[in-house]
């Protein structure tokens, strides 16, 4: 690291970062404010979810407790055949928001499966939308989490390293060229001092 030169561009460059650090850091501190407290949606968000899918689970096993007969397959009576994300961009931070689920019911004979199959189908669908959705705002939380701690570096970095640095070479500059002054004065006293001897010698 280049050591600190004590002078006045010195000084100067010293005083124009200071004011550069203390420009940006309200904004950094404003996006961590606000991506923080988008995580803390997120998260609530995602909870509701993962709430919602697990009272769907036990409504479903009340409603449906033929399910558990092993004897009607069931397996890939519902399949997923396509999910559509957008994004969104939240103060820099790009994050996907799911748009549709393409789900497919496999044909079956009406007169070979059980009546109760068609609720089962349409649970299925429901469930498998709520499983999708839970995996977007999972990574949704995920990139925000990425997100806050990325800013909270930037912002300490900003706060506890680079502005109070900035202060200290500025304060050591100061004195350092206070002392050169002050020693400059006292030089030039001297000098003066002598020369009058010298004259009046």
């Amino acid at each position: 690291m280049a050591r600190l030169q004590l002078n006045k561009s010195s000084l100067a460059r010293e005083a124009k970062h200071l004011r550069t650090y203390q420009r940006f850091l309200p904004s950094l501190d404003l996006k961590r404010q606000q991506l923080t407290a988008e995580r803390s949606k997120a998260a609530k968000v995602l909870a509701a979810t993962r709430k919602e899918i697990e009272e769907f689970r036990k409504g479903a096993g009340r409603e449906l407790p033929m399910l558990a007969n092993r004897d009607v397959d069931l397996s890939e009576l519902v399949t997923v055949t396509g999910v559509e994300l957008g994004s969104e961009n939240l103060v820099g931070t790009t994050l996907p928001v799911l748009e549709r689920v393409a789900l497919d019911t496999r044909p079956y004979a009406y007169l070979a499966k059980p009546y109760w199959v068609d609720v089962a189908a349409a649970k299925l669908r429901h469930m498998l939308e709520l499983r999708i959705r839970v995996q977007v705002e999972e990574r949704r939380l995920a990139l925000l989490e990425d997100a806050v701690k990325t800013i909270t570096q930037r912002v300490n970095l900003f706060d506890k390293v680079l502005i109070p640095k900035a202060k200290a070479n500025i304060k050591r500059i100061k004195i350092y060229l206070s002392d050169e002054e002050m020693a400059a004065v006292v030089r030039s006293k001297i000098s003066k001092r002598k020369r009058a001897e010298h004259i009046a010698a």
